[in-house]
């Protein structure tokens, strides 16, 4: 690609000054590389479903003492 070669090229219409910008703006921030996201620390709702440290064990009645708050 030569330097006197433009980058892009309307093929119809006749677009306003307005309308020009809007697409170069929306080139130019497509083109730019973002910033990954830092993970986001779990919500409430998934920190309830993890264990707090006590261990639910087998045997009679288990099933009935798995439902029973800790």
């Amino acid at each position: 690609m030569s330097a006197d070669e433009p980058l892009f090229r309307v093929t119809r219409g006749v677009p306003t000054a307005e309308e020009l910008a809007a697409l170069v703006g929306v080139i130019v921030a497509r083109t730019r590389p973002t910033a990954a996201p830092a993970p986001a620390a779990p919500g409430a709702w998934a920190r309830s479903g993890r264990s707090r440290g006590t261990a639910l064990a087998a045997g009679p009645g288990a099933w009935r003492a798995s439902g029973l708050p800790r």
